[in-house]
């Protein structure tokens, strides 16, 4: 089955937003000083601990180890699981790999009710200075 592109760019678009907004830190994760962050709008979730975001930026000043991989890969699989819990992708594979020292490069793979699979690389565009 083709997948029309305007559903490959909303998919795609969902993928991002879900990884790249911070959410709130969890009161026992390591931070650098009393900020949580978060946004702003999961203090009134229409649905109870309903929360957008990833913890990815807990990594920003990490060092790149294989810890640190298996936490990108925990940290972006929980912040795509509304997409699994709202039916709109049946099962998601998630993996990293280390482009050098600073970097790690995440890919999402998302598969679709009636078995399309869409695959989601990361761009150098969006990463950050530090580990994603």
């Amino acid at each position: 089955m083709i997948m029309s592109n305007d559903r490959y760019t909303d998919l795609t678009r969902a993928v991002l937003i879900s990884l790249f907004t911070w959410r709130r830190a969890e009161t026992d994760d390591p931070v650098d000083d009393e900020e949580l962050f978060g946004w702003w709008g999961d203090s009134y979730p229409a649905i109870a601990n309903d929360r957008i975001g990833s913890r990815l930026w807990l990594l920003r000043r990490v060092k790149l180890t294989a810890a640190t991989q298996r936490d990108a890969e925990f940290y972006a699989e929980e912040a795509l699981q509304w997409m699994r819990d709202d039916g709109l992708v049946i099962a998601m594979e998630i993996s990293s790999e280390k482009h050098d020292i600073s970097r790690l490069n995440l890919t999402v793979i998302l598969t679709l009710p009636g078995g399309d699979r869409v695959e989601i690389k990361s761009n150098p565009n969006w990463q950050v200075i530090y580990a994603v």
